[in-house]
């Protein structure tokens, strides 16, 4: 399945969540997409109360389904909460983190940033958005990256960032300083509904 790449307010609206975390894409029309939008629906079935679930990560994370349940597959093998490991692995992408920074306002500028080769990790290029980041790495762009224009507005619009990553204004690194808490992240999805979606 390819990978969407319209409007983000269209798939935050059909789930009823701001995939952008900020509320601005339901600012404006805070009912479904579509001419039916706005009529009434009946009481949704534990099924499409899962699948929307779901789908509120999937579009949050801007990941494929394929990719998506890999990635819970993998949360399945490691020890613990499935569900808080399986969110804990979404964020430690390499893109997720290059917009927890703030070198781009959106997930999916993080991705094309990530893809175009602007991005060390330890000091070694890595363009792969879904790399997995772990505990101590250390996030850079390259030097001559350093001075783009989008990359400084992004980050002098960043008010503040998450208390796993520890930023360094000065060389403009960050090192990923540890796996998230729960309660850090969007208050707002409930993952067990996603466990119970797959493990039907």
């Amino acid at each position: 399945m390819a990978r969407y790449t319209g409007p983000a307010n269209r798939k935050s609206r059909r789930v009823n969540f701001s995939t952008l975390e900020n509320g601005k894409d339901l600012a404006k029309k805070p009912y479904g997409p579509g001419q039916h939008g706005n009529a009434r629906r009946g009481k949704p079935s534990n099924y499409s109360i899962q699948l929307t679930e779901k789908q509120k990560v999937r579009f949050m994370y801007g990941l494929t389904e394929k990719q998506f349940r890999k990635t819970f597959d993998k949360a399945s093998k490691m020890k613990g909460v499935h569900g808080e490991n399986f969110l804990r692995l979404l964020e430690s992408r390499l893109d997720n983190l290059v917009y927890r920074i703030g070198f781009s306002n959106t997930r999916r500028g993080a991705r094309q940033i990530v893809n175009h080769g602007h991005v060390l990790v330890n000091g070694k290029k890595v363009d792969i958005p879904s790399y997995q980041v772990k505990p101590g790495d250390v996030i850079s762009l390259k030097e001559k990256y350093k001075s783009n224009k989008l990359i400084n507005e992004a980050l002098q619009s960043t008010l503040s960032r998450v208390e796993y990553i520890d930023y360094d204004e000065n060389k403009m690194e960050a090192k990923y300083v540890r796996l998230p808490e729960r309660s850090e992240l969007n208050k707002d999805i409930n993952e067990s509904l996603i466990v119970e979606f797959y493990s039907r």
